[in-house]
């Protein structure tokens, strides 16, 4: 998406009466289940640094992209498959379970939730922020997957209620000390995506329009991180090059000039959009030093690298989060093709 001023699937949910808490799911919907072993897999390469994007339980192009990326920076053949090297390496955290138990909080479930998204700008500009929808889909971005995989871990009568328990991905991070300072509605963000504040400092990043990939390089060159990213269009194609990270807008609004899209309509005009997970930005914008571009989140986590975007480098909220906290202004950044 072509940067703006930033600076200046989802299942109906049934409502329980006598509790006001919400279930699962509204049908007795049974879906394929995430396979265990699969899952367990995305869940381990998304706590090392290598995501999948949403974790789905299933075999494809974005976990191949991310064990090419695991294997690149262990030093093992890259192959992107689950071969036996990368199994004996990945037995080291074998202690850690790929799906876990949690306590819903009040946190959790508070919202405020805006229900069903209106489509076009105009009509998003009038509500009061661009937040979550509902329950489920704020708890499918909390532990980076989506919200038919925590209806295929869940019976359909699981409560939504505090003081409850689901199943999980098991992307809880061992820590949340992030720096003194970031504001507290941005260390409020980062919990509530799970991201670890125990992350790589980026010497420069990497983005690679054939594979559809973001990579972190270390001071000493060494692949540390890798995310999948949607990069350009054919009207908008990702600007080939040398630039550099700008700076950091945390939970941005957005400002809608239809002078800056091929693919606005004649009766469009210029739009501000409240803060929040679902706006077209999604929770963060790195900027760069090239005029109108940027990285950043997105309102569809499951569309990261299948979709193309106006020009810009897109992640899922939580990925484009941890990413944040790698980079400082000045970080150079490479675009190839």
């Amino acid at each position: 998406m072509r940067k703006m001023s930033v600076a200046g699937l989802c299942l109906a949910l049934a409502t329980v009466g006598l509790t006001g808490a919400e279930t699962i799911a509204q049908a007795p919907i049974v879906p394929i289940g995430p396979d265990p072993d699969i899952l367990s897999v995305q869940v381990l390469l998304d706590r090392l640094g290598f995501s999948s994007g949403v974790i789905d339980g299933r075999k494809g192009q974005p976990l191949r992209k991310a064990l090419r990326g695991f294997q690149q920076a262990r030093g093992i053949p890259i192959t992107g498959m689950l071969d036996g090297a990368t199994r004996e390496l990945l037995k080291v955290h074998k202690d850690v379970p790929g799906v876990i138990e949690v306590m819903l909080t009040r946190d959790d479930l508070a919202g405020p939730f805006i229900g069903r998204l209106p489509s076009g700008y105009a009509r998003q500009a009038k509500l009061p922020m661009l937040g979550y929808q509902n329950r489920m889909e704020a708890l499918a971005e909390k532990f980076h997957t989506t919200p038919h995989v925590l209806l295929a871990l869940n019976s359909p009568s699981t409560l939504l209620a505090p003081g409850l328990k689901i199943r999980v991905p098991n992307v809880v991070p061992d820590a949340r000390a992030y720096p003194a300072d970031l504001t507290p509605e941005w260390r409020r963000t980062l919990a509530s995506l799970n991201v670890s504040s125990n992350q790589p400092r980026a010497a420069r990043i990497i983005v690679d329009k054939s594979d559809k990939v973001l990579m972190v390089m270390d001071a000493a060159g060494q692949l540390v991180a890798q995310f999948p990213v949607t990069t350009g269009s054919r009207h908008d194609p990702l600007p080939l090059g040398r630039w550099k990270i700008l700076g950091t807008a945390y939970n941005p609004p957005f400002h809608y000039n239809p002078d800056l899209f091929w693919d606005a309509g004649r009766r469009d005009s210029r739009q501000l959009l409240k803060p929040g997970p679902n706006g077209p930005v999604g929770v963060v914008w790195l900027d760069l030093s090239k005029p109108h571009y940027g990285i950043h989140g997105t309102p569809k986590p499951e569309l990261i690298g299948r979709t193309e975007s106006h020009g810009c480098i897109r992640l899922t909220n939580w990925d484009a989060a941890r990413l944040a906290l790698m980079v400082k202004p000045g970080t150079p950044a490479l675009f190839r093709a």
